[in-house]
């Protein structure tokens, strides 16, 4: 009890970084989908697909209609996107690092269904699921 009480500063601050850890984890996990979830949403049609991977990924293979905007270019060119703002958005990347940066910028900028695909083209490659040239 003595130890409590004479730590309980540091006791406070831990409880408090672990609490806002926790709520950072489960607040990013609702911001992404499976590949299997994604395949669902493209199929029933007025989906999005941003592929945020360089040119020339994109150009190598990606998902069929998918759009590309390198996430360098991302911020400065979100109002070729406007008129997806109602709509789901599914960010893809080459590991899914990169898309989960691009689905904060876009939730800032108002859109609400945008998620990531967990894993990115890797994981969608490694399922044999169809690409586009």
């Amino acid at each position: 009890m003595k130890f409590i009480i004479d730590n309980i500063f540091l006791i406070a601050i831990a409880l408090l970084s672990g609490g806002a850890l926790i709520v950072h984890t489960m607040r990013g996990i609702g911001a992404k989908v499976t590949a299997l979830q994604a395949t669902q949403l493209i199929n029933q049609g007025k989906t999005l697909v941003l592929d945020v991977r360089s040119t020339e990924d994109f150009a190598a293979g990606h998902i069929r209609d998918a759009k590309n905007i390198p996430l360098k270019e991302l911020k400065g060119r979100i109002a070729e996107l406007e008129k997806f703002k109602a709509r789901p958005v599914i960010v893809v990347c080459n590991k899914g690092l990169q898309s989960t940066k691009a689905t904060s910028m876009l939730k800032k900028e108002g859109f609400g269904e945008a998620v990531s695909l967990l894993g990115g083209m890797d994981e969608w490659q490694s399922q044999s699921l169809p690409l586009a040239k």
